[in-house]
This record gives structure tokens, sequence and C-alpha cells, in this order.
């Protein structure tokens, strides 16, 4: 394997595929679709973003999560009920007026069937090099049941909650 990387001009320890993620200058735009459906799902990612991700807004959340939510980050359980204690009793999210744009920086917004993904320009503290940083992506992938978050998917360790903005 590492002939192979030799010869096709790639030293392994020095391997970084590095372009830099690009954000959306109009992430709005994003969360449309032509079709209704699809056009309806974006429209509730893009309203968890907003107002309980970005504003903090937790006493909305039955708006737009269902009671019976599957959470897959390890670090809120599924529920409803235990989504907004996590954001607003261990993340002490306070809340704030809803912007009139969201501020994450949002690359692409999919959707299919029933499924939304959203990625996120994602900087971090090169681990060798503290001074330096590097850019890679996060993802929330959302599951939409009769208008409202049914189920969630992120990459999050335990004790992470990356800053996206």
């Amino acid at each position: 394997m590492a002939a192979t990387l030799a010869f096709a001009g790639i030293v392994p320890s020095a391997v970084y595929a590095q372009e830099a993620v690009v954000v959306s200058d109009n992430p709005e735009a994003l969360f449309t679709s032509p079709d209704p459906k699809l056009n309806a799902n974006k429209q509730v990612v893009y309203r968890i973003i907003l107002e309980l991700l970005e504003a903090g807004q937790w006493d909305k959340a039955s708006q737009y999560i269902a009671d019976d939510y599957i959470q897959h980050n390890p670090n809120a359980q599924s529920g409803l009920k235990p989504v907004v204690y996590y954001f607003t009793q261990v993340l002490k999210v306070e809340p704030k007026p809803i912007p009139a744009k969201i501020s994450m920086k949002v690359a692409n917004v999919v959707a299919e069937g029933d499924l939304v993904v959203v990625t996120y320009a994602r900087t971090e503290k090169d681990p060798k090099d503290p001074a330096k940083t590097y850019s890679t992506t996060w993802f929330d992938m959302w599951r939409i049941k009769d208008g409202k978050a049914a189920e969630h998917w992120d990459p999050a360790l335990l004790n992470e909650a990356p800053d996206l903005r």
C-alpha cells in the first residue's frame, strides 16, 4: 500500500486533502424546492435551525419536533422533552430574538423522500499546530414525518458541540 501511494506521488505521513468547504452565499435558497413535499420538509429544518438552534427559542420546539423524536446524537436522549431539556438545562441555551436569516455556515441542503441533510463548514484547530486551522464538514440529517422532525443524525461524539457559525 505504501509503495502504491509512493508511486502515485503521495507521501502517507503528509496526506492532507485540503480544499476549504465552500459556504453558500444564500443559504435560505437551499431550503427551497420546486417539489411541494421536499420544500415543506426543507422549511421544517430551516425553522429548526433558525428558531431553535440559533435563537434558542426551545419553547417553540413542539411546532417542529415530534413527541417521539428519535435522537442519534449521543449527547441527548430521544423524545421532544429530553431534547428540549438538553438544550435548555444542560447547554443552558438562552432564548434570543429570531434573526432575519440563519448565521450557520451552510454549504449544502439535500432533500430526498422524508430526509433532509444539511452540511456545514466547520473550522477546527490543527492538533499538530494549534496556531493553524483546517476546514472540514459537519452534517445534520432529519427525517420529517407529518410536518415535524421525527428523527435526527449527526456525527457528534460524546461531549461535542461544534460551533458552526
